[in-house]
């Protein structure tokens, strides 16, 4: 197939060993943690959400970071992301492997406050801290905006205000900007909106989505950002099986899946990287795998089809 000129390859980022296991009542020793990110880097992942250094007492499911990320394989090919929430997150993150720093910085106060106890001016000061750390060690870093879309506390969230956050973010010379759906109620014409902007912006270097599919629009979503016409690369999350979700964020599903948005890319005539083919019954096999370590259903749909589509 000839694709149009203005088709760029779009990066998949895979969520699934961070996001897709934060939300789970099944916390996965570390041993089965790396197993996951080692299955997942023979599917072709390159760049890939390993762990997150957060308070164990608020998130159980992270526990053992330093250790999971000891016990991988260090590639030159691969890009290993660690996510932090503060200045201390860095400093440990830095301390191991991470060749990434995930900065996330919430755009409402009220998800500041329940999410990480601070309202969102504090964790921009915590953010350039971080940032700070990873550049003093020689680690690329990115910041994601969470309930960019939505908050599940105070509701619809003015342009304006992911505007003035955003704007904060990128005067600290980071490597990229993700927007997140944390709770998955965003829709295609939001995608477009929040895009403008940033677009143009001589500091945006990369361009992050980051979708659920609480109501079925996470690969509409999706698509829309893939159809996007900017001139900096763009990235999008998705955690194999479609598990995920938040624990600060009420009723929030999980995440669109990594087999299922690859399809749809691939169908849709969208070149990716990282991977850019993805054997996609190999992929419902890691799903089912991962499944049966969380004793949770699968929701990516061509995870379930077990029919011949599944291995097109």
């Amino acid at each position: 197939m000839d694709l149009p000129a203005r088709v760029a390859p779009v990066e998949l980022v895979e969520v699934g060993p961070r996001d897709g296991l934060q939300n789970e009542n099944r916390p996965l020793p570390v041993g089965t943690r790396v197993e996951l990110i080692g299955r997942l880097l023979d599917l072709g992942v390159r760049r890939l959400e390993a762990v997150s250094f957060v308070r164990p007492d608020r998130v159980p499911q992270m526990v053992g970071a330093e250790e999971v990320m000891a016990a991988l394989p260090q590639r030159d090919d691969v890009t290993y992301v660690g996510l932090v929430l503060n200045r201390r997150g860095a400093v440990r993150a830095v301390e191991t492997a991470c060749d990434e720093i995930n900065v996330v910085v919430p755009v409402t106060d009220a998800f500041a406050e329940r999410n990480q106890g601070a309202p969102v001016a504090a964790l921009l000061d915590e953010a350039a801290g971080a940032v700070e750390v990873a550049r003093g060690a020689g680690r690329s870093v990115s910041v994601t905006l969470a309930v960019a879309f939505g908050c599940p506390f105070s509701g619809p969230v003015a342009p304006e205000r992911v505007a003035d956050v955003a704007e904060a973010a990128l005067a600290l010379g980071i490597d990229e900007l993700a927007l997140a759906d944390t709770i998955g109620v965003g829709v295609p014409a939001q995608v477009r909106g929040l895009t403008a902007l940033v677009q143009g912006d001589e500091r945006l270097r990369r361009l992050r989505f980051h979708f659920h599919n609480t109501r079925n629009t996470g690969y509409a979503n999706a698509a829309a950002a893939a159809d996007l016409a900017l001139d900096v690369p763009i990235a999008l999350d998705a955690s194999i099986g479609g598990f995920g979700g938040c624990p600060f964020a009420p009723a929030a599903t999980g995440n669109i899946a990594t087999e299922d948005l690859f399809y749809l890319l691939r169908e849709s005539g969208v070149p990716t990287t990282g991977p850019a083919d993805l054997d996609l019954g190999a992929a419902a096999e890691v799903s089912t795998w991962l499944s049966e370590q969380l004793d949770s259903p699968v929701t990516a749909q061509l995870g379930r089809a077990g029919d011949a589509r599944v291995r097109a």
